[in-house]
């Protein structure tokens, strides 16, 4: 037979009598039970299991499936007096009400309740009672709501007579008395709510009443310039806007109001009821979060300081339970994989070699984390999809995402951010300043002077003053906590949790870390070099075997590579064994390339290739003007030939002659060209053509030709001979 009763259940025994037993649950194991009486002032006893099954077996006694003692209230419905004072005896008895089974033994529960009564200065029967309607209520919170609500007739409607119920009206000479809200009115309420008030249109609670008015209280129509306008009764004939507004405050739902005029997430964001603390459910280091945020500053290129290129992208980790910033990364791609991934390998390594690459000297215990998570809370963006699958099968790390615009749930990350936009913006230039700017203000974008290097710095230099000084001011320790008098700051509440709770933390070697983590893409193999995106790397080993000769003689081929987007000095390429990769260098000729960052590459390839663009139509028109050039010279030489040149020889003839016409045109050549160091001198030469060179020069250009003409006698002669 199957006994179904479990924790809060309510066991009624048969015994004959007008007000029977009734037993509520509150705590099982395998032979015991305590339970408590609901009908009296007593506090939990205890039963043996086997007696309650032999009772139940017997008949004596029955589990009941009705709970007429748990209260059961909409969160709405309860005045706030009501709430203060629930959550008040809560607050009192809340630490002491988990301790079970201790709390229902009398020592153990009589220490609790002296000291609560030290603390919050409330009566220790107070208390005790406080305790007593808790158990016997359901264990719920609401089970220490007063019992207020069951004085009077209050929450009672009264029946609708003839006489107008409640307030009597001010100016009833004009109003009228008005009329009483019955049934058919309510629902004519509801009806109305629901069509002009729950909607995105967002209508006022006045014009719903309007056009309340408009289609339910009217005596017919009349026409206007063709328009038919509703005639609507007078105010002594409709319930007046009082009492529209007074039932649609008793029948408000807050939740549907705000989900249907605006959005549930905002409803979940802004509106919902918070229970809980972000501490909830993390008892040790190891539960990390990550978030990106677009820094409110503008930085210029390490390799043109004019250049402006945009705000960048922090990314952080942090841990949940001692609020330590475990990696960050900063770049100019927010909402993607890489620099998720890129800010979780930096979760891995190690600080102090991290900080000294930014010039920056730390010792081990100023930044101790090195670890992988046992599970990484993050948006949908990062990690979602197949990019995430080596996160999950090669290092097992456990992978929550939230859902889209619910930012409050991962709450300790988005501090950090407000804390860290609070510390640095007031002292960097080029910041976001879009309250203070006034027309005729200089553009806030063209002061910027840091770069992704500095900027880096800056935030390095944040962390460790966040994770070594920074006083969590809202952070609730727990008893243990407090008595090893642990202090709320990053780091000591890391040391404690790490020494006292353990952790779920992990190490991996770095090159497995690196290999999963860092993104991977596709490169070739050409005879320069592996080209990535423009850039050329190589390898001693690559070089030996000659794998780049066989690029050039057989062809190009893909290869799968890994690399670090904060340092494109080197990237991994993988060859045939699955686990097997080899490290490759830059190669000279891309010396422009070195320490600098992925995201500085690709801007000033984009610079470049931005410039080429803008380029192409002056090279386009200059090219065009060099055809158009050489088109009218063409021309010009075709018009000369046509003018000067004999029609009496034909094209065999003058095809015969170049080699004497070469060489005629050669010595011509050689006369024009001759160096004549007297005559450099420009008076010198001026001088020459005034005493009437021109003799000469005819006598010369006779001679020329003279050996013309022997040359085609020669070549005439040969032919005829052969």
């Amino acid at each position: 037979m199957m006994l179904n009763y479990t924790i809060n259940s309510l066991l009624k025994w048969k015994d004959g009598t007008e007000s029977p037993c009734i037993e509520r649950l509150l705590w099982l194991d395998d032979e015991t039970t305590y339970v408590i009486d609901v009908n009296k002032n007593k506090v939990p006893y205890i039963r043996k299991l086997k007696d309650i099954e032999d009772v139940l077996a017997e008949g004596k006694a029955e589990i009941k499936e009705d709970d007429e003692f748990i209260v059961m209230l909409k969160e709405e419905d309860i005045p706030e007096k009501h709430k203060k004072i629930r959550d008040r005896a809560w607050e009192v008895i809340k630490d002491m009400a988990d301790k079970e089974p201790y709390i229902f033994q009398s020592a153990f529960r009589g220490k609790l309740i002296k000291k609560a009564s030290e603390i919050y200065g409330v009566s220790e029967s107070w208390i005790l009672e406080y305790l007593k309607r808790y158990w016997k209520r359901g264990k719920t919170r609401n089970a220490l709501l007063p019992d207020y609500r069951n004085c009077g007739a209050r929450g009672k409607e009264r029946e609708a007579g003839d006489a107008k119920r409640g307030r009597p009206r001010i100016n009833q000479d004009i109003m009228g008395e008005g009329v009483n809200i019955t049934e058919d009115i309510k629902r004519i309420f509801r009806i109305t709510v629901n069509k002009y008030y729950y909607t995105t249109a967002k209508n006022s609670l006045t014009l719903t009443y309007e056009l309340m008015r408009k289609e339910y209280f009217s005596d017919g129509f009349k026409e206007e310039n063709g328009v038919k306008i509703p005639i609507i009764k007078p105010q002594a004939e409709v319930p007046s806007f009082g009492q529209f507004r007074y039932w649609f405050k008793k029948e408000r739902n807050v939740k549907k109001e705000i989900t249907s005029r605006y959005s549930n997430k905002k409803y979940q964001k802004q509106y919902r009821p918070i229970i809980g603390s972000s501490l909830d459910g993390v008892f040790q280091p190891g539960k990390f979060e990550i978030d990106c945020q677009v820094a409110d500053v503008y930085l210029v290129s390490r390799y043109n300081r004019n250049w402006i290129i945009g705000r960048p992208a922090l990314y952080a980790v942090i841990d949940k339970f001692s609020r330590m910033i475990c990696g960050i990364y900063v770049g100019l791609e927010s909402g993607s994989y890489i620099g998720a991934m890129m800010a979780l390998l930096n979760a891995t390594t190690n600080k102090v070699e991290f900080c000294k690459q930014y010039g920056i000297g730390i010792k081990e215990k100023d930044w101790p984390i090195h670890y992988l998570p046992e599970a990484i809370i993050a948006d949908r963006g990062e990690l979602e999809g197949g990019n995430i699958d080596n996160l999950i099968n090669t290092l097992n790390v456990k992978v929550q995402n939230t859902p889209p615009y619910r930012a409050d749930l991962k709450s300790t990350v988005e501090r950090f951010f407000g804390l860290t936009n609070e510390r640095v913006k007031p002292f960097l230039p080029g910041v976001v300043n879009l309250d203070g700017r006034e027309r005729g203000d200089k553009d806030y974008r063209v002061k910027a002077k840091l770069d992704l290097f500095q900027f880096t710095q800056i935030i390095i230099k944040c962390i460790l003053y966040h994770n070594n000084h920074y006083h969590l001011d809202y952070y609730k320790r727990d008893e243990d906590m407090i008595e090893d008098n642990v202090l709320c700051i990053p780091i000591e509440l890391w040391n404690w949790g790490i020494a006292n709770r353990g952790g779920t933390l992990r190490t991996v070697p770095e090159d497995v870390a690196k290999l999963a983590l860092m993104p991977s893409d596709t490169a070739t193999v050409t005879a320069k070099g592996i080209k990535y995106k423009d850039i050329y790397y190589a390898a001693k080993s690559m070089l030996k075997n000659g794998m780049f000769a066989d690029a050039r003689t057989k062809g190009t081929q893909k290869v799968k590579i890994s690399y670090d987007p904060r340092n494109m000095d080197y990237i991994y390429v993988y060859n045939d064994n699955p686990n097997g990769y080899e490290k490759c260098f830059l190669v000279d000729a891309n010396s422009r390339y070195k320490d600098k960052a992925f995201e500085e590459i690709e801007y000033l390839l984009a610079v470049e290739k931005m410039q080429q663009e803008k380029s192409k139509d002056n090279v386009a028109q200059a090219k065009t003007q060099l055809i158009a050039e050489i088109d009218d010279i063409v021309q010009k030489a075709e018009e000369d030939y046509k003018r000067e040149a004999s029609p009496i020889e034909s094209d065999r003839q003058r095809v015969k002659n170049i080699r004497g016409n070469r060489k005629a045109e050669k010595a011509a050549r050689r006369m024009e060209e001759t160096f004549d160091l007297e005559g450099d001198n420009e008076i010198y030469k001026n001088n020459q053509y005034k005493k009437g060179n021109e003799t000469e020069e005819a006598d010369a250009f006779q001679l020329l030709l003279q050996k013309q003409k022997e040359v085609m006698m020669d070549e005439r002669s040969d032919d005829t001979k052969r």
